[in-house]
């Protein structure tokens, strides 16, 4: 009886395992006639702003794909995802191309350290430093991104990977290429308790989702990797530079 008390747990953990996919499954499934109303990053993010800031300011309103600027849409796939409108959810190269960056700065963020702690003797009273931490690179598509924001935690282990992985394969599958967007852009980051495309253009430009020219919808796209910081400065000269480059772009991509 014993011996049979590890494999009825195995069997009910592989269990579990297949009911939370099927409940994954069914929610994408409903995503092509319901507009999802929020995140699992939004919920996390309502709860630290109420649990450090005690309140929370925040800006969202869903707008139909028809009333996305077609400019905005070219904007965020030149930045982002490139590839978008033709790869099945995953780009192997930009993940491998990733992994190795990732791994490179993570060996001279370690000499740094390994420097440091070889400082003299007579440093020791001043200040400690922090570790020297590596700069993370993503090598994540559009499809990835969102299944990450709707459905998982932001923690990075090998896990929540793979079920990322099974959560884009299912929005490819069962979700347009469009809709995908579309609810990517409804959803997506754009500063502290700002979301989706509506709220980032009367926040930042004063105009509709709709009405955003490619200049503007340039410089919203380029905020997309880090827009908590971005929007601290979002006329500062990298943000303009890197602007002009996406939108030299724009005319090269194709919509879904």
């Amino acid at each position: 009886m014993l011996r049979q008390l590890p494999l009825r747990l195995l069997a009910l953990l592989a269990l579990g395992l297949v009911a939370l996919q099927l409940y994954f499954l069914a929610r994408i499934a409903l995503m092509n006639v319901l507009d999802p109303q929020s995140t699992s990053f939004q919920r996390s993010e309502i709860w630290r702003l109420a649990t450090e800031k005690h309140e929370v300011a925040w800006s969202q309103d869903w707008v139909p794909d028809a009333r996305l600027s077609a400019a905005l849409k070219r904007a965020v796939i030149a930045s982002e995802d490139a590839g978008f409108s033709e790869h099945g959810g995953v780009e192997w190269d930009a993940l491998e191309k990733a992994w190795e960056k990732n791994q490179r700065e993570q060996a001279k963020a370690d000499k740094r350290a390994k420097a440091a702690s070889r400082a003299p003797a007579r440093d020791s009273d001043r200040p400690t430093t922090p570790k020297p931490q590596a700069k993370i690179v993503g090598g994540s598509t559009i499809t990835q991104q969102l299944a990450k924001n709707l459905f998982l935690s932001g923690e990075r282990h090998l896990l929540r990977k793979g079920q990322e992985f099974v959560l884009t394969f299912m929005l490819e599958a069962l979700l347009s290429k469009q809709r995908i967007l579309e609810i990517y852009l409804n959803h997506v980051e754009w500063g502290e308790g700002v979301f989706g495309a509506q709220a980032a253009a009367r926040h930042y430009f004063r105009v509709d989702a709709a009405q955003l020219a490619p200049w503007q919808a340039a410089r919203l796209a380029v905020m997309l990797p880090a827009p908590k910081r971005f929007e601290k400065r979002p006329g500062s000269a990298y943000v303009v530079g890197r602007a002009s480059t996406i939108e030299a772009r724009m005319g090269a991509v194709a919509l879904p």
